[in-house]
């Protein structure tokens, strides 16, 4: 595709506030039917669902949604511990725009997509829908991830059935009533505490028994949560001391009577990035809670839900890649320097090709993980166990590096708060920290290794199906083995070789050759500095990039 190059008028300016060679935000695009590798994996594997992707994939670069994202990150969340005459509320105010953004989410199935419906390659659709997303704003994909996760457990649960199906619904209500009577619902989690951090089992929180014991039971909780995010949910998966360990319970914000529960809101997070997510620290007052699966075994029950909740955020990566990506392309489009394009200079090309290949690889990593949590098959719940963990390492510690060279491309102009780059900066670490820190993710790949080593043929096998297509890759094929045999200590190498292998398999198999043999050249063999715009020489960077283009 060719643009032509912006002229830029000659002579003096005749007023500073003349605009020429400047790049207006980027719209009038569809962030859908644009991506090539959304649509053509929604195409191929959940076509029934492409009117809802090409809906909210309009709406990504709206002016209208766009604005939304901005206010909502420039009035924050506000706490309301009492009222005037000293009546405890705990309850947190949000600007309109926060509601605006969380009725759009939700009502285009980024939640409750999955649960919706009984077509194939649901999970994979949902998928997509929060790729989009997260190409809006991450701090409203936090509640729609958490309440994703949620459904499963809140169906196993007959006691929680209702919040199971208001979850399920497509629709947002962001009253603060009691959940029987709202139309939808929203559901958070309360875990870390600020003794234990990621060591659940460190956590100090008790819970009492009201009448007997075991899962459905009510019990009172009495205790802290140092992190408690989207504290305006209708309840919270967290956990607590019993006799028998670590259990995990549900936290309705109401009780059974209809009076506030005993969930105290302390205080608001100061946050880095993701401002407009309220994240709280909580006490629990004797609060109504309701057991969730058997007492003493509160990690594993609530792993059950992490799984899709990692998901989400190695999908959401991907969707903060492509957006930040989809900027600097915007902008090196249309911005002149030299009497060129940006997009034009040899330099420029090149690293614009190298984000392009952090993009795909990314993109395919997540979707190839939501594609196991739509099969039955023993080999896809096998791959699942490694690859979940795999691709929520990979895709969310590349978010923040890609993020910052983006921001590069577009220079001073995308370090501004006005323009969107800025709000992707400060939201790019986040994802690697949220749901198990990148060591969780390493050492939860080695626990797998030793307890399913199974798991590990299906993921051989995947590679294989692009066997004798690129040597690169086949080289690479034979060093996971070896390394999977005697991984390093630290774990990371291992992980890092599963995420760049599969990715490369997965370019192979689906992507344009053009990414798919730079890729394993610079990734699998080693033809890299490995900063960015250092492919190697015959790298086809002006079909990399052109292929990125939202078209």
């Amino acid at each position: 595709m060719t643009h032509p190059v912006p002229m830029i008028p000659a002579g003096p300016a005749t007023s500073t506030s003349a605009e020429f060679n400047q790049v207006a935000d980027l719209t009038g695009v569809n962030a859908f039917t644009g991506d090539a590798i959304a649509s053509g994996v929604l195409d191929t594997h959940a076509p029934w669902a492409r009117p809802v992707a090409e809906d909210l994939g309009a709406k990504v670069w709206s002016p209208e949604i766009l604005g939304a994202a901005r206010d909502a990150h420039r009035h924050l969340p506000e706490l309301r511990t009492h009222d005037r005459l000293g009546t405890r509320l705990d309850v947190v105010d949000f600007h309109p725009s926060y509601h605006t953004l969380m009725s759009t989410a939700f009502r285009a199935g980024v939640a409750g997509l999955s649960w919706d419906t009984s077509e194939s390659g649901a999970h994979l659709a949902r998928a997509v829908q929060s790729y989009l997303w997260n190409q809006v704003d991450g701090a409203t994909a936090c509640p729609t991830g958490m309440t994703y996760a949620a459904v499963p457990i809140l169906r196993d649960t007959p006691e929680l059935a209702e919040f199971a199906a208001r979850a399920a619904v497509l629709d947002y209500d962001g009253a603060y009533a009691p959940i029987g009577e709202k139309r939808a619902g929203t559901i958070g989690y309360a875990m870390t505490e600020k003794q234990g951090g990621s060591d659940l089992r460190a956590n100090r929180t008790i819970a009492r028994p009201v009448a007997g014991r075991g899962p459905g039971r009510p019990y009172l909780l009495e205790g802290h949560k140092w992190f408690c995010s989207a504290p305006m949910s209708d309840g919270f998966f967290t956990v607590a001391q019993t006799q028998a360990g670590v259990s995990c319970f549900f936290v309705p914000r109401w009780r059974p009577d209809g009076t506030p529960n005993g969930f105290h809101l302390q205080r608001l997070k100061d946050k880095c990035g993701n401002r407009a997510n309220a994240s709280a620290e909580i006490e629990y007052h004797d609060a109504h809670a309701i057991l969730v699966g058997d007492e003493g075994r509160g990690i594993r029950t609530i792993l059950t839900s992490s799984d899709y909740t990692r998901l989400d955020f190695a999908v959401g990566s991907a969707g903060l890649i492509r957006a930040a990506l989809s900027q600097a392309l915007s902008h090196t489009d249309q911005r002149v320097a030299f009497g060129s394009r940006l997009t034009d200079l040899p330099t420029m090309t090149g690293v614009l090709a190298d984000l392009a290949l952090e993009w795909a690889a990314a993109a395919h990593l997540g979707f190839r993980v939501a594609r196991t949590a739509d099969s039955d098959d023993e080999s896809e719940r096998l791959l699942a166990r490694l690859l979940t963990p795999v691709g929520k390492y990979w895709n969310c510690k590349r978010a923040p590096i890609v993020v910052e060279e983006a921001m590069e491309c577009i220079g001073g102009n995308g370090y501004i708060e006005e323009h969107p780059m800025a709000r992707y900066y400060r939201e790019a670490p986040l994802n690697s920290i949220w749901e198990g820190t990148a060591n969780m993710m390493v050492l939860d790949v080695r626990r797998v290794l030793s307890r399913e080593p199974k798991a590990l043929e299906p993921l051989l096998d995947e590679v294989r199906l692009a066997g004798g297509q690129n040597r690169h890759l086949d080289r690479a094929l034979v060093d996971l083995e070896r390394l999977a045999a005697h991984p390093d200590p630290s774990g990371r190498r291992l992980t890092t070789m599963i995420a760049l292998t599969v990715a490369g398999a997965q370019l192979v198999r689906h992507a344009p050759a053009a990414l798919a043999d730079a890729f394993c050249a610079s990734r699998l063999g080693g033809d890299w500095a490995p900063t960015f715009g250092t492919l190697p020489s015959g790298a086809d960077v002006a079909t990399i990039v052109d292929y990125a283009r939202l078209h």
